[in-house]
């Protein structure tokens, strides 16, 4: 599959059948997340594969979705703050931004594998801190629930600009 059918073929899925994710999906997947860029090189994530059933109890307490909870896996992204860059002109950090480069690798890379992927971000980052404690500078950005998509899951067409918005030339 080239890179357009693969971006074309990636979508938010919201329901999952019991099938395992395989180990050698998971190090795959993980391994293009190893390899995305970020600014200066500075790779200021790690990824919390939370797969035993207390921690997914646990993080289900975090975002509360009947469909969330159909997931067999999840890998939450977590930004450390310390690493972040910072653009010296203006001082913004760009640690968001190399975390939604990495979790994006990580969605393409679950596809590439026939898995499915949703990135969730409406979660409770305070429940998070407490279910999940960090060492200081840790920063939970998003919730990537992986597994296989039900048969029956809904997938809705992608609604996109057209080209002729996106990009402008001057």
């Amino acid at each position: 599959m080239d890179f357009l059918e693969l971006s074309r073929e990636r979508f938010s899925a919201r329901k999952y059948t019991g099938e395992a994710v395989s180990d050698a999906d998971l190090r795959y997947i993980l391994e293009c997340a190893r390899l995305a860029p970020s600014a200066t090189n500075a790779q200021p994530w790690k990824v919390l594969v939370v797969r035993s059933e207390e921690a997914k109890a646990r993080l289900r307490q975090c975002y509360d979705r009947e469909w969330f909870a159909t997931a067999p896996l999840y890998l939450v992204t977590l930004k450390n703050t310390a690493k972040n860059w910072v653009r010296r002109f203006d001082g913004k950090p760009h640690g968001d931004v190399d975390l939604g480069i990495m979790t994006e690798h990580l969605c393409l890379a679950a596809t590439a594998r026939g898995l499915a992927t949703c990135w969730v971000c409406a979660f409770d980052p305070d429940r998070f801190r407490t279910l999940f404690p960090q060492p200081e500078g840790w920063e939970a950005v998003a919730i990537v629930p992986l597994g296989h998509a039900a048969p029956d899951c809904p997938r809705k067409e992608k609604a996109r600009m057209a080209l002729e918005e996106l990009a402008e030339e001057i």
